[in-house]
């Protein structure tokens, strides 16, 4: 299995009035590993939406293990845990400078058709392209 895997810096405008990075800055964190999942399998998000469907996301949910902050540099893990005919569930990991876990998370989300909104079935060659970043201990078919 294969990740998607990044750093980023974590700036001052991140922090919020505790000191440590704002919960909502891992949720923009979690935005930047599904655009670069998608741009790695070759389905930017602005082709396949001239495509006529969409990604959009049905959950996300988020443990926060060890705070994050200024001048830490975050390292940041996708993979997907779960792969269905429309859907998929993503896995994140985030950690410091020093590999401790600072969080993590989920996402599901789900491809749209963008004239119904309604669910969008990938077709055979469409869902190849995110099977190496799939974990086939966990996967599931639908």
């Amino acid at each position: 299995m294969q990740k998607i895997a990044f750093d980023l810096d974590v700036y001052s405008y991140q922090i919020d009035f505790i000191g440590h990075v704002n919960n909502a800055v891992y949720i923009q964190w979690m935005e930047i590993g599904r655009t670069k999942l998608l741009e790695t399998v070759g389905m930017a998000t602005h082709e396949i939406f001239q495509q006529g469907f969409v990604p959009v996301l049905v959950h996300t949910s988020i443990t926060y293990k060890s705070p994050l902050y200024l001048g830490d540099r975050v390292k940041i893990e996708l993979w997907l845990s779960e792969l269905r005919n429309a859907s998929a569930i993503m896995q994140f990991r985030f950690h410091n400078s020093q590999q401790v876990l600072a969080a993590e998370g989920l996402q599901k989300g789900l491809f749209v058709d963008k004239q119904t909104m309604r669910p969008r079935r990938l077709y055979p060659e469409e869902r190849a392209l995110f099977v190496p970043y799939l974990d086939a201990s966990t996967e599931t078919e639908a």
